[in-house]
């Protein structure tokens, strides 16, 4: 896509905002066989995943740029992007250096957590649709800033990478819940279990490699010393950066927990676990924890841990749906629905029913994505879908940080208790605030 379009796309997502006309979203579109740019911010682990599927051959897409602040990773991965399609990316350390690229129509950020926010914020001001790993936020003051943000430009897409949204053996599931052919579900169950074989040692600080630009890295977190314990996939049990397993796993798990009860906001979160498995200091989130939401008609309960790898019904994670006449459990691999016990309710409908899932989610999530782009079509996983359910999977965490049941005033977006309320803001590091829009 020329650098033409990209400016028309940007003025005209302005000017959207403004009289919000649908012939001027579509004018916004790129034509269905337009090749789209795209550049990779965060190339370590599941943005390259993201990226690959971008780069099908059906797909029509260009990687226009690679951005990493690790320059082992960066080459690395320059050399594979290369290797599947001939051509060599730029390369960046710095994405602001990514989003002044006029040849460049979307991004993917693929980055820790912490990064999110500021990232797509400034992404969409650069004019950029944008495609952002789960959870969409590392706070519920992001969340509601970023959904701002993309009502600022309707024409530009923000697909949040709940790839579950788009993989249809989930939506089955949640269609049997809720007809009501399991009877009345009042207990909800999500899960995951790790099943990490040894427990992280505790380590000294150190110096940051040579090849890391650890400043970029720690960008909007309070300045910390160089640990290995923090750095890349470890990233995610820190608060500084992420929410633990909670974050990781529970944004996918628990979306579908409240999509198929048709509910989104608890009124109470009441929290447990702890550390118990690890040393101290090696991690700073919970190896082992639940958190018990409850809603007006039923209770949703989450449970992680670390270590253990086997969790309820043999499964090391899933979604479980208590109903009177029968269970249902999906999970990645499928669905399938466990009788009663009790011969009075069960049917004999009920007895092996199962589905096993269709191979779809990524591919799906990103085709969904650039026929937004290319077409305008609806977004799978919008920004209101990610803000929501990483609001719910932040209250778990705040919960147990707050150590006791609090309570959620949806009206007025805050936890009634102040003391709780405290955490859903993040002390940024000076440079790098968040963006108000």
């Amino acid at each position: 896509m020329n650098s033409n379009r990209r400016k028309f796309i940007k003025n005209s997502a302005l000017a959207t905002a403004a009289i919000g006309t649908l012939p001027m979203f579509m004018d916004a579109c790129a034509s269905p066989g337009e090749r789209v740019g795209v550049a990779l911010i965060g190339c370590r682990s599941m943005g390259f995943s993201n990226l690959k599927s971008f780069l099908a051959k059906e797909n029509n897409v260009d990687c226009i740029a690679l951005c990493d602040v690790d320059s082992k990773i960066l080459e690395s991965r320059a050399a594979e992007v290369e290797k599947m399609t001939g051509s060599r990316p730029a390369l960046y350390s710095d994405f602001r250096k990514v989003l002044d690229d006029p040849g460049i129509d979307a991004v993917i950020i693929g980055t820790p957590d912490h990064w999110h926010a500021y990232m797509m914020i400034t992404a969409l001001d650069a004019g950029k649709h944008v495609y952002v790993e789960k959870p969409m936020a590392h706070s519920i003051e992001e969340c509601y800033e970023m959904v701002r943000a993309q009502k600022k430009y309707p024409a530009l897409g923000v697909q949040v990478g709940m790839w579950q949204r788009s993989s249809k053996h989930w939506f089955e599931a949640a269609d049997i819940v809720k007809s009501g052919k399991l009877g009345d579900v009042h207990l909800v169950k999500a899960w995951i279990y790790k099943g990490y074989d040894e427990p992280y040692p505790a380590l000294e600080d150190s110096e940051a490699p040579s090849y890391v630009d650890y400043d970029m890295w720690l960008g909007p977190a309070p300045s910390r010393p160089f640990n290995a314990n923090r750095f890349h996939y470890n990233f995610r049990w820190w608060w500084d950066y992420a929410g633990g397993a909670m974050t990781d796993w529970g944004v996918h798990l628990l979306d579908f927990a409240l999509y198929s009860m048709d509910s989104i906001m608890p009124d109470s979160i009441a929290p447990g676990g702890g550390i118990y498995y690890h040393e101290k200091g090696a991690i700073e989130t919970p190896d082992i924890q639940q958190a018990i939401y409850r809603y007006p008609k039923h209770i949703m309960m989450w449970e992680c841990g670390l270590n253990p790898g086997l969790g309820p019904y043999g499964k090391g994670h899933g979604v479980a749906f208590v109903g009177q006449k029968g269970t249902l459990i999906v999970d990645r691999s499928g669905w399938e629905i466990m009788a009663d016990r009790s011969d009075a309710i069960k049917g004999p409908f009920f007895e092996g029913e199962k589905h096993s899932n269709y191979g779809d989610g990524l591919d799906e999530h990103v085709k969904n994505f650039l026929n937004f782009i290319r077409k305008g079509e609806s977004l799978n996983a919008p920004v209101e879908v990610g803000a929501n359910i990483a609001i719910v999977s932040e209250l778990g965490n705040i919960a147990y940080r707050y150590g006791q049941v609090m309570h959620w005033d949806h009206d007025n977006r805050k936890i009634k208790e102040e003391e709780a309320d405290k955490f859903t803001r993040l002390n940024y590091n000076s440079k790098w605030q968040l963006p108000k829009v």
